[in-house]
């Protein structure tokens, strides 16, 4: 390169577009500036195929740094400690960095594969807090990723290159290894000639981009993405809750009418071992069973209204009703004597006269005993006709009580659907109105990036053609070196 004042002035004017366009060849150049004592790095790294990478990335940027096995080459210039990104510097390692520092070696720390962590800056600090407990604070732990620099090669995407970091770790690595001012000017020239093409590649990359328009159709692409959603999934959301709330209201009405069923079954065994006192006093114990019967009714509704919410995908909170216990309606009339009743009289008095004939049939053959036999059969028939009547009565009871217990249980189980029908109403109202406000917010969201695309989109066509300009004038400032 020239050494007058012009020459000068261009050579400004190349660093400058270097910075702007490559700024980890930038930091590569100033890395060369400076002097070291050795061509080599002591690698110290697991032995694995994460390793392997990064040496294979490595050596495809030049000037070529030689990893070198810290067993074969004792005395190189600098040490690299290369670690996982996803663990925290140990104390074996921290014990190696203070032996290498102790020895005078350079050393460098990188931590590989921070892509595959999403907490990796956390671990970085964490290391750097421990470096920090122990007086080291001069050193800092470049973050690399072997991956993503070969999916870069592999992509030709320089941007990605750079967020792998191997640049800057190959960058700082020459910077310690560079050697004599010679060699060190020789180096310069093969790594500025790599640069300059790098550079020169990557504008003319951006070149080849703004003439495709490449940004504006991406940009389209995502506005028309956009208005395509721009209800922000209204109607989708309205659909499910419809849906899960009808598919609740089944659910919930089976299963109380289940409930009462069995409520009236149990109703029915306990009413046939029920004397006549017990059948007096059996409308308390069903209401108390209906009170029983609403609590667990209550807590399953609430259980199917959170699976439902769950289901719509909301955590909104939904209404919830607590009415109280189903009334069981009037108390049974009592039982008016009829037909039948006069009946069964009739009936017992002819039973219980046959059977105490019968039973004082051996007295009659006493002529003296004969006419004491009539009362005893007339006693006997008394008896008989008591217990038959009694015995219907209870039967009638019975019989009045358990029509009774399921004219109320269908009351209940209507008052218990009813109660169902307005604890879903309320869900319903509640659950749609939260999915109107979030899909409205996301409408106002969407309303609002494409307004900015629009905005972004007429600034790419207004600035393209000074981009444009300015990319051909680095090329010729390139050119001109």
């Amino acid at each position: 390169m020239p050494d007058s004042e012009e020459a000068d002035g261009l050579r400004a004017e190349v660093d400058a577009v270097i910075a702007r366009w490559n700024p980890q060849g930038k930091a590569l150049l100033r890395a060369m500036a400076g002097s070291g004592a050795g061509a080599g790095v002591v690698l110290y790294a697991a032995d694995d195929a994460n390793t392997t990478l990064v040496r294979t990335e490595l050596a495809r940027f030049e000037p070529r740094v030689d990893l070198l096995d810290p067993a074969a080459t004792p005395e190189a210039a600098a040490s690299l400690i290369l670690f996982d990104a996803g663990s925290v510097i140990g104390a074996d390692m921290l014990a190696l960095i203070d032996r290498l520092r102790a020895a005078g070696r350079p050393v460098l720390l990188a931590m590989n594969g921070f892509h595959a962590y999403q907490d990796w800056r956390a671990i970085r600090e964490r290391s750097l807090a421990l470096l920090a407990a122990r007086g080291i604070t001069d050193l800092e732990v470049l973050a690399v990723s072997a991956r993503l620099a070969a999916a870069a090669r592999a992509t030709d995407d320089s941007a990605l290159l750079d967020r792998s970091g191997l640049a800057g770790l190959h960058a700082a690595l020459a910077a310690a290894t560079a050697q004599s001012p010679v060699d060190g000017a020789e180096r310069r020239a093969a790594v500025l000639a790599r640069v300059l093409a790098d550079t020169r590649s990557r504008i003319e990359e951006q070149v080849t981009a703004l003439r495709a328009g490449g940004e504006a159709a991406r940009i389209r692409e995502e506005r028309v993405a956009l208005l395509a959603g721009r209800d922000g999934g209204r109607q989708t959301g309205l659909a499910a809750v419809r849906s899960q709330v009808q598919l609740a209201r089944v659910d919930l009405t089976t299963e109380v009418g289940s409930m009462v069923r069995a409520l009236h079954t149990r109703s029915r065994a306990e009413l046939d071992r029920c004397d006549r006192a017990e059948l007096r006093a059996y409308p308390q114990r069903l209401q108390q069973a209906v009170g029983e019967l609403s609590v667990v009714v209550d807590a399953t509704i609430e259980q199917r209204v959170a699976e439902t919410a769950r289901r719509v995908g909301t955590g909104a909170p939904v209404v919830r009703r607590h009415d109280p216990a189903p009334g069981l309606g009037p108390d049974p009339a009592p039982r008016h004597r009829g037909v039948e009743d006069h009946l069964m009289i009739a009936l017992g008095a002819s039973a219980g006269v046959g059977l105490g004939r019968l039973i004082v049939a051996p007295l009659s053959l006493v002529p003296t005993l004969d006419v004491a036999s009539v009362p005893v059969t007339l006693l006997l028939g008394a008896g008989a006709a008591y217990w038959v009547v009694r015995a219907r009565a209870q039967l009638a009871e019975r019989n009045h009580m358990s029509q009774w217990v399921g004219e109320a249980l269908i009351n209940v189980k209507a008052q218990l659907e009813q109660r169902v029908a307005a604890v879903l109403v309320d869900v319903e109202a509640e659950l749609a109105e939260h999915v109107v406000t979030e899909s409205t917010a996301r409408a106002v969201a969407v309303d609002r990036r494409v307004t900015e695309l629009d905005a972004l989109a007429r600034r790419i066509v207004a600035e393209r053609p000074a981009q444009l300009s300015a990319c051909e004038r680095d090329i010729d400032t390139l050119d001109r070196m």
